[in-house]
């Protein structure tokens, strides 16, 4: 394959001056890559993160791609393609950090849940309010306990 690129910037405006002569989607092994023809050069579309070359994990996504930059005619060749390999991708890197950002998003929640409830508690004629000196006196007693239970096996 053609080690010459594109990148979307330049790819998108080809097409706004209309000079894209054809477009093709090639199937590899693990995705779709993405041809295009523009006077006598061909360059393949490159990921913008590492300049290597793009491939889609799913045919409709390509598509999807090339007609929200007006291409809605393009040749697609799937002999390279093996739908094995590419339903066995899996993300677990980004399925780990969508974990990560719903338990962040979700711990967050509980956190302004529990300021506002200690504001609106702070609030009434009851409230009790114990000063720093007082907390790490307790704090400190409590860790000598501690130390001094560890201290004799406890």
């Amino acid at each position: 394959m053609a080690t010459q690129t594109i990148d979307h910037s330049t790819l998108s405006r080809l097409v706004e001056a209309g000079a894209i002569c054809a477009a093709s989607v090639i199937g590899q092994a693990d995705g779709w890559a993405l041809s295009v023809k523009y006077g006598v050069s061909e360059r393949y579309l490159a990921a913008q993160r590492s300049g290597k070359l793009r491939l889609f994990r799913k045919l409709e996504t390509v598509t999807l791609y090339l007609k929200n930059l007006g291409i809605s005619h393009f040749d697609v060749d799937a002999s390279g393609y093996d739908a094995a390999i590419n339903s066995q991708h899996k993300r677990p890197d980004r399925a780990e950090a969508l974990k990560r950002a719903h338990e962040a998003a979700d711990h967050d929640v509980w956190f302004r849940q529990q300021v506002q409830g200690a504001l609106e508690s702070s609030e009434q004629a009851n409230a009790v309010f114990v000063s720093h000196d007082v907390v790490m006196g307790n704090l400190k007693a409590k860790l000598d306990a501690l130390a001094t239970a560890v201290g004799n096996g406890e």
